[in-house]
This record gives C-alpha cells, structure tokens and sequence, in this order.
C-alpha cells in the first residue's frame, strides 16, 4: 500500500520564517525533507506550525495595521504620498471589501480530516483540542465570508476532483445568508468547551474567544435581520443568499447577549493601569503584560516579526529613519464626537454666537474635559507624544482692524518662525495639499508604539493587533440587550464611559444613536466602522456622495496669536479655523450594491449554481 506523504518545513530558523509568513499556504512550499502523514499528524510541534500559519492568515476588511485601509472605512483621510490619493476620492466600486478564499478553506478542510484519520497517537484530549482550533478557525473565517459577500458556498470536506471530465459535483451553491451565520454559532457552541485547555492564551482559540465570535457574530445577524428588512428596497435575493428574516432577529440577538455575558462573568477585566484615562486608553493597545482586557490578538515580536504602523504615522517631526509618514489623518467629526465629560456634544466651540473666534489660553484648550478616549486615539495641538511636545499649529493670526477680525497667515514652509521671532508654521503642520503631514490638524495616536526605534525600517513596532477585547464585548451586551428591550441595557456602555472619565451612569436612557457612537469612539480603527455601518443598514444614508461632515474630511486648524487686537491679550494665544482639504476632492458614495461585495465574474463562470449579488 502506497503511503500518502506531504510537504513541511524544519522547525527552527525555518519556523520563524512561517511563523510570519503573509498568506502562502502551508501545503505548497517546497519540501526541505518529506515525511509521511503519520509522522507530520502525530508531531504537536508541526501541528501547531499549521495552526500557526492559519492563525496568521486570518483575514480583514484590510488587515491588521493596514494603514491605507483605514483611511478609506474609518474616519480619517490619507495624507501619505500623492501617488495614492485616490484613498481620497472614494466611490465604493461594487468590488469593495471582495474576498473569496476557498484554498485557506480547503486547508483548514484537509487538516482536520490529517487529524481524524492520521493522528492516532496522539492523546484524546490533544487530538480533540487541535480539531477545535482548526473548526473554530475555519469558522472565523466563514464569518468573515459571510459579511462581506453574504450567503456563499458552504465547504466543511476536502473537495477533489476525479478527473471524469465533469466537474459538476464541485459546484457547490450558495448557503442562504442566515445558513452561514447558524453554521458559525454551531460549529463554536460545540468546540467552546473543547477549547478550554487553551485558557489562559490570547493568542490561540479557546473558550472565550469562541464566545466572542458569537457575541459579534450574532449581533451582525440579528442587526441585518432587522435592518435589511426596514430598507427600502431590501436587500435581498430569492433564494434567500441575501438577507434574513425579519423574525430571526431576536433569537441571534439573545445568543449573542448570552455568549457576552459568559465573557464578561470570565477571567477579562478593562484595562485600567494609568490614573490619566487618555493615557490609560493609550496604553490598553501597547501594554502586552497583565492586560486582561485583550481576549484574542495577533501578536509580533521583534525582530521576526514586526509591522510598520508607526512608521507610517509617527507625528512628522518625531519621525526616526522614515521617508515618509504622517499618513491617517483623522477628521474634525470623529474628534467631535467624542463627548465632553458634563455629557454634553463634542462640538469643538473656535466660534461664538456671533461668529467672532474664540481665543483660547493654550492650543490644548478647547479640547478640554473630553472623552479621555479622544486623547488615547489622537494626537491634537497641545499635547505630547513620546514626552516631547507635538508643534501642530498651522499659522498665524494678525488683527485687521478694518475688518474688525483676525486674519490668517500661513507660511508653506514647516518650522518656520514669524516676524516677532515665534512659530509661524509648527514642524508638524498642518499644511493643506501636502504629503506626509497632518492636512487636518490631527495625527492618529491609537496603535502608534512610542517605543524607543518603533518607528525605524530597521526595527519597527510589536505592538500587538487585538481581534477580540472586553471592551467590544461591553458595546456588544449593550446593543443586543437594547434591542431585545431588556431593562438597563446603558449599564454596559456606563461602565466604559466611566474608564473613559465620565462620572457614574452618564448615560440614563439608551438610545441606537448613543450606542452607534460609543462604538464609533471606542472601537476607531479598530476595522469596525464600515462593517457597522453597513450591518445597522445605514451606510447609504451616513456616505451618501453629499457635502456633509461625514461623507467629506475636515480638519481644523490652530492659528496662534502674532499680533493682537489693540488693548487686548490675545497675543501668543490661540484661535481656530474649520479646514476645507484640498486632497479630499470627492464626498464618500456608498450605495445599495456596497452592502454585499460583487462575486467575481471568474466564479460565476466556473460555478454556474452562484446566483449575483442584488443591484449587481
């Protein structure tokens, strides 16, 4: 009897290699040394090697640290080189957010049947454990499938062809939507306990983040359920690859309530290790000692392993090694909607009633009593990063006396001084039309190391990517506990306001627009805000190719003082101005056929069972 063999790679140096491998499949790289499927499905170290290299190749809307991408689904602009500017000029294509990765699928697939049937000396609580990580990746990732394209074919065995000339029996249809989000809260009900020996890590599967896939997972089901079928037209197709009953919404949203509250009764806590809340929110995505909050993360590790996201968005002018950075730009409305801690709006007052400017102190100031989360997402005028002073000021402001009001000078140059011997223009702008600094007055602080050569091509950042943390999983129990009517449901987000700096029960009556924007305050670019958007059914109406707040990125600016109004002491203090970009040439357009990405046509034409996906 011939024996069945298959390729691998030595550990060692090798594994290291694997360990940060960008998406090549296992099964295809060229063998060192063959050994025999018993030898590789007996052998925990190479087990966990595969399950490494799938871990690593879990997907995102762009994927973790995707500096570009973030700009072109979150709140910000991108303010990197010209050449892709195009981030600025988004009309989602019906393409937006496609993915389609059955060869990830069919690795998974083929690695749970290896252990099944090769695996036999293994011990049954190994073997079992194993099979569980592998089903609940697999399981991730039909999630990932299912929110973008909606219903697709549903493959749990390895399929091969026979070479009869007829591949018909490979062409598998599509699952209704609702099928693929049942078979996600099936496959992790039934593996979370098996995970149970992984508890403890937050880098492997285990029982909680089984439970937080069917917290999130199931709010997306319940929330389309009922949002799909208020639009006008719905979403839909007939055979039901599209949308959800209306009458399913409840029952997803009480598994997801539950699968949240067996986290929150769990072993995770809020991070909450720095008496400054801004700091402390900064410090929740760099500090990987005791940080009970985060449940599942990609991990990196110097120097194997590292990313580039500081690299790429350092404030200019503490930039290391860089040619470039300063790329996110966050926008005026997510720093607006960051509420003031009396619980009032996040407008940013730079006018008064009368539309004279308000002259404030320092640069910081009119940024005071702020959600502390607004510090630990963004770099504004006035503030630090790595303990030195960020120099974010865009001019300077000189009475006009005729007019009865400042005018605006800006010198092009970054760092230059003034007649009186002070800043005109600060080292990090911000300058309109320009690459690699700030075009709105904010640079991106969230997820930016201030470790010593973070910044360096050298060296990089390994800060770690959090797929799962407690802070989602409060939002989550908010939001589904709210739409099943459940009493209290604002006790969850108050107990995050409260991290945050607000006083106890800030919030008394719970609203979906107050949950809409605790998540878009808590969760920024953290890869949620386009998927929220599209699951709540409002991303239409929210992008809708009109000049408003948030379909255009605005900035504001900070002007200090250079010569004053006579008799008055506003000099060297400062005032503000709302900033029309000018790389920000088009509105963001989202329409109906966004809400599900196009099938590439390829597909269809090897399968004809794949029905279109509406308006498409």
């Amino acid at each position: 009897m011939m024996k069945k063999h298959i390729k691998i790679v030595l550990m060692g140096a090798a594994f290291a290699s694997l360990l940060s491998s960008c998406g090549d499949s296992w099964f295809e790289r060229d063998p060192q040394t063959i050994l025999t499927d018993g030898q590789v499905w007996n052998d925990p170290a190479l087990i966990k090697s595969q399950l490494a290299n799938i871990y690593n190749r879990l997907p995102q809307l762009h994927g973790d640290f995707n500096t570009g991408g973030m700009t072109e689904v979150d709140d910000a602009m991108y303010s990197g080189t010209m050449d892709q500017n195009y981030r600025n000029e988004l009309q989602y294509g019906d393409d937006y957010g496609r993915w389609w990765d059955y060869g990830l699928i069919r690795d998974i697939n083929m690695s749970i049947e290896k252990i099944e049937k090769y695996s036999t000396e293994l011990k049954d609580d190994q073997r079992s454990l194993y099979k569980a990580e592998f089903r609940f990746l697999r399981a991730f990732i039909y999630f990932e499938l299912v929110k973008r394209m909606g219903g697709v074919p549903l493959i749990t065995t390895t399929l091969e062809y026979d070479f009869s000339g007829d591949p018909s029996y490979l062409q598998n249809p599509r699952a209704k939507e609702h099928e693929i989000y049942d078979f996600i809260y099936t496959e992790t009900e039934e593996i979370k306990n098996l995970l149970a020996a992984n508890n403890g890590s937050q880098t492997r599967a285990n029982t909680y983040t089984a439970l937080a896939l069917q917290s999130r997972a199931m709010l997306y089901a319940g929330s389309i359920a009922k949002y799909n079928n208020l639009l006008t037209p719905t979403v839909v197709t007939e055979g039901g690859e599209v949308g959800i009953p209306a009458s399913m919404a409840n029952g997803y949203y009480e598994k997801s309530l539950t699968a949240s509250k067996a986290i929150l009764a769990g072993p995770y806590e809020l991070f909450n290790a720095d008496a400054d809340k801004g700091k402390n929110f900064y410090q929740l995505f760099m500090n990987k000692t005791g940080n009970k909050e985060i449940i599942f993360a990609k991990d990196y590790q110097a120097p194997t392993k590292v990313h580039r996201f500081a690299y790429d968005n350092i404030v200019r002018h503490l930039t290391e090694d860089n040619e470039s950075s300063s790329t996110i730009s966050p926008s005026l409305s997510l720093v607006e909607s960051f509420d003031y801690l009396d619980g009032s709006k996040g407008t940013l007052h730079y006018k008064d009633a009368n539309g004279n400017y308000i002259v404030y102190d320092n640069a910081s100031d009119i940024f005071a009593n702020k959600d502390g989360r607004l510090f630990g997402t963004v770099v504004y005028p006035g503030t630090q990063f790595r303990n030195m002073d960020v120099d974010i000021q865009a001019g300077v402001a000189i009475w006009n006396e005729a007019t009865g009001t400042y005018d605006l000078s800006v010198n092009p140059n970054l760092g230059s001084n003034y007649e009186d011997g002070e800043t005109w223009t600060g080292l990090d702008g911000p300058k309109d039309n320009a690459p690699d600094v700030s075009n709105t007055g904010f640079y991106i602080r969230k997820f930016v190391s201030d470790a010593s050569a973070a910044s360096t091509r050298g060296t990089s950042a390994e800060n770690w990517w959090p797929w799962f943390r407690l802070g989602e999983i409060y939002l989550n129990a908010a939001e589904a506990a709210f739409e099943l009517g459940e009493p209290n449901p604002e006790s969850y987000i108050n107990t995050l306001r409260e991290r945050a700096g607000f006083p106890a029960n800030s919030i008394d009556h719970l609203t979906m627009e107050k949950i809409q924007n605790e998540r878009r305050v808590e969760l920024a670019f953290e890869d949620h805000r386009y998927m929220d958007l599209k699951r709540w059914r409002i991303a239409d109406k929210t992008w809708d190719g009109t000049y408003t707040d948030n379909t255009i990125v605005y900035g504001l600016y900070p002007y200090r003082v250079a010569k004053a109004k006579p008799g008055s002491s506003d000099k060297d203090k400062f005032i503000f101005d709302k900033a029309t970009l000018t790389r920000f040439k088009r509105p963001r357009l989202f329409r109906l056929a966004n809400y599900y990405s196009s099938i590439d046509q390829g597909v269809i034409n090897n399968n004809p069972t794949i029905v279109k996906n509406p308006f498409q």
